[in-house]
């Protein structure tokens, strides 16, 4: 299984996209969301907003990537992010955009 995308505090570099969980932490950070919290309450308290899962900017409905983790409540932030990231990494795979995509997500730069 891959790592988790690293997370940056340096908003300074408007190149850099969060994707796939840093990008759903963004989201949550501001939202007003008691845990434990069902998938319901974080979609309405973010507004259900397009995630990007991979660094080229395609985008999935947090709402959409929720129902594929098969959980309905999460118990903290934590949880909820770790429940995230298989189904980020699946989204990455799969929707790759054929070999020169997968070629792609190998490279480091």
């Amino acid at each position: 299984m891959a790592a988790p995308p690293p997370t940056s505090d340096d908003d300074d570099d408007p190149a850099a996209l969060a994707f796939g969980i840093a990008a759903v932490e963004t989201h949550i950070e501001g939202a007003d969301i008691e845990w434990p919290a069902t998938s319901e309450e974080i979609v309405a308290a973010t507004g259900d907003p397009d995630i990007p899962y991979n660094p080229h900017g395609s985008t999935v409905r947090l709402g959409e990537i929720l129902d594929q983790t098969r959980q309905s409540t999460f118990d903290s932030r934590r949880d909820l992010l770790n429940a995230l990231h298989p189904r980020f990494e699946e989204y990455r795979r799969s929707r790759s955009g054929g070999i020169l995509g997968q070629l792609r997500s190998l490279l480091p730069f």
